[in-house]
């Protein structure tokens, strides 16, 4: 299965969560996968609503990565009606902002320095926490004041590098006894290792700052590439622009940060305000 996906060049987190999916199938029922059928794949389904609580689009995800097992691996068919994908919802929730105050009182109230640098680096370029991990020190371009994004999807884009974001970056490259030649933020303690962070460790990163500034909003690394669009937004950034830098594929995916800009929410008068009201006064 391994190599099918490869040859077919899915992307890494793909073929990972695809990997774990079969791994995980072949668990529930104790038995090796070629040996489950459609009557297996129907149960894992149900279990995957009933027990585990997944959301439409995630179990989605784990059909597909059992459909590719079945006809692309083992070259069996593949009956969509007996094992039909559940319907998805769109749930247009409005991303939870923090004003800039909050960001820096959350950067300032980092565990480490370590953890610091990056939630440093999720606000200043807006990038998703696996874009973040995937950062190589080439990536770092001082002379053109950019940062080179391997994003979602194959596609790459560049983002802004902040002159402030580049002295933290610096500061954190000259406290490194070890430098590291791939990775920017390699995955162990001695900073020297040929793999990445991991993406629970911008996780957690991002919830003990929230602990300590004193947070009761849940705060998450997303939060932070929220706030990255939201405050371009309100500081006279136009929608494309910012579409460009997030890497979003639909502008409508953009647009939803028009609903939690202050900026913009505050230069449209309520109706109220242009009605001619008489002072009424209780009798």
């Amino acid at each position: 299965m391994l190599e099918e996906l490869e040859r077919r060049n899915y992307a890494p987190r793909t073929i990972e969560c695809y990997i774990q999916t079969v791994e995980h199938f072949s668990r529930y029922f104790k038995r090796p996968p070629d040996q489950l059928g459609t009557e297996h794949i129907r149960q894992y389904q149900t279990a995957l609503f009933s027990k585990w609580k997944l959301a439409p689009n995630t179990v989605a995800q784990r059909l597909a990565a059992l459909r590719f097992f079945y006809v692309k691996t083992l070259r069996k068919p593949w009956s969509v009606i007996e094992t039909p994908y559940p319907r998805r919802r769109r749930v247009a929730h409005l991303p939870m902002v923090l004003s800039q105050e909050e960001v820096a009182r959350l950067i300032d109230s980092a565990l480490t320095p370590f953890h610091r640098i990056l939630l440093m680096t999720l606000y200043a370029t807006g990038i998703r926490r696996a874009e973040l991990t995937g950062l190589k020190v080439t990536d770092v371009d001082s002379k053109r004041m950019v940062i080179h994004i391997r994003g979602k999807g194959r596609k790459d884009r560049d983002v802004m590098l902040s002159p402030v974001l580049l002295a933290a970056l610096r500061e954190y490259w000259r406290s490194l006894k070890c430098k590291p030649s791939g990775w920017l933020f390699p995955g162990t303690s001695a900073h020297a290792a040929d793999f990445p962070i991991s993406v629970k460790t911008v996780y957690h990163a991002c919830q003990h700052a929230a602990r300590r500034a004193g947070f009761q909003k849940r705060v998450h690394p997303h939060t932070l590439r929220h706030c990255f669009a939201t405050h371009l937004l309100e500081n006279g950034a136009d929608l494309r622009t910012i579409q460009l830098l997030l890497g979003h594929r639909d502008l409508a995916d953009t647009a939803i940060y028009l609903h939690v800009s202050q900026r913009h929410l505050s230069a449209t008068a309520s109706p109220l305000d242009m009605l001619s009201l008489g002072n009424k006064r209780d009798k």
